[in-house]
């Protein structure tokens, strides 16, 4: 693909603080829209099974907007808003996107593209029994939304990879796009028929690939703010050529970065004013949209990111769910938290020097508190000299905030 000339020069700090606003850090944030504006707004909020404060699609809101309930989280995600005599109308979806996502469900449509390359694709990793794909969705129309488990069961043992054949069946259901997940209770899926869960103006495939991808790829880059083609690919894990064939009709704009090395498209409206405002002091979690794709998250940060939750623990080096510490635009650290009955513990913590020790204990303190801690234990600092001073910093701010 022929790039065009770019058409702005952005240095480092002003594609950061461009990003930071685009993420929903910088600046203040939507109240008024809540957790739905922040989904809207990120067009993708990644679901993971680990709890640690609490699963990261909760993390993710919380880190924009501030200690939200968890259960104001839940029901912005799952409740849906009646529609006079018509049937409810959901706000959001999951699917297959950057990984297993919950999406608005105004994108339902774009996700039509992917919807017709699963129906196409010639094996899977489960065998299905004969029958059982039609009688999933026979039931479902009978019987109504359904949990895996009311379908007939989700496993055929307690290993999580041994699924039923019901539950195989209901999953390639899901990424037909015959069934759809537009509730979740507790961490279960509810499966219902598409034809009834989607509103009738979405529910439609009518759009070619090449409009899906248009779409996609212009969505991405708003979220974003500014990336490189790898960068907005993977935002909805899309592939490098096939952001090349629509992104010059995306509506983005190429621009050049400081110190990136590699063309970037932005979007115009982000480059139209300043990114200016207050920034967020937060914990993020590592699945967060900001800094999911961990070349992005160097390059513009400076900063390593790795999950080790699934590292063999002696190899650890940061802790099993390392969470980065945003403060002033930066990232100044990282906590590695489990919870103790009322107590928030901090098992290892990496600071990025003294001046990072106000940001981190802010961070923690907020943080327990969200989750009804009220104490807070530091156990482990990178730099033992900075521990006594963060466990001080800790205590006077968690004074502060009981009083």
């Amino acid at each position: 693909m022929t790039t065009p000339p770019p058409t702005t020069d952005l240095s480092a700090d002003e594609a950061r603080r461009i990003a930071l606003r685009a993420q929903g850090f910088l600046g203040t944030p939507d109240r008024r829209a809540g957790v739905r504006g922040v989904l809207r707004h990120l067009g993708a909020v990644q679901l993971d099974t680990i709890s640690v404060l609490a699963r990261s699609h909760e993390l993710i809101p919380y880190a924009r907007l501030g200690a939200v309930g968890r259960k104001t989280v839940e029901s912005a995600y799952w409740t849906t808003t009646p529609l006079g005599a018509s049937p409810a109308r959901p706000h959001a979806f999951e699917y297959w996107s950057h990984a297993a996502c919950i999406l608005p469900i105004e994108e339902w449509p774009h996700f039509a593209f992917r919807r017709r390359a699963y129906r196409s694709r010639p094996h899977w990793n489960h065998q299905l029994p004969d029958g059982t794909y039609d009688q999933v969705i026979k039931q479902l129309r009978t019987e109504g939304p359904l949990t895996a488990t009311e379908l007939g069961g989700a496993k055929k043992t307690s290993e999580w990879w041994d699924w039923s054949g019901t539950k195989v069946a209901v999953e390639r259901a899901l990424m037909y796009g015959e069934v759809v997940c537009v509730e979740r209770r507790g961490w279960k899926r509810v499966y219902d028929l598409a034809e009834r869960a989607v509103p009738a103006d979405l529910l439609h495939d009518e759009l070619d690939d090449t409009e899906c991808l248009r779409r996609l790829v212009r969505l991405a880059g708003q979220s974003l703010g500014v990336g490189t083609r790898a960068d907005i690919a993977d935002y909805h894990r899309l592939k490098g050529e096939q952001v090349d064939a629509v992104i010059a009709d995306s509506g983005l704009v190429p621009v050049t970065v400081e110190g990136w090395g590699k063309p970037a498209w932005a979007d115009p409206a982000a480059l139209e004013t300043p990114p200016r405002g207050r920034h967020r002091t937060t914990l993020l979690s590592p699945f967060d949209s900001l800094i999911w794709e961990r070349a992005r998250t160097e390059r513009i940060f400076g900063f390593t990111h790795r999950l080790e939750a699934y590292v063999p623990k002696p190899k650890r080096v940061y802790g099993y769910f390392a969470m980065p510490v945003l403060a002033g635009g930066r990232l100044v650290g990282r906590v590695d938290p489990v919870r103790e009955g009322s107590t928030l513990v901090a098992r290892q913590v990496t600071l990025d020097g003294p001046k990072a020790v106000p940001a981190v204990a802010q961070a923690l303190v907020e943080a327990a508190s969200w989750v009804d801690c009220t104490d807070i234990r530091v156990e482990r600092v990178d730099a033992p000299d900075l521990r006594e001073p963060l466990a001080k910093e800790v205590t006077g701010v968690l004074a502060t905030a009981l009083r």
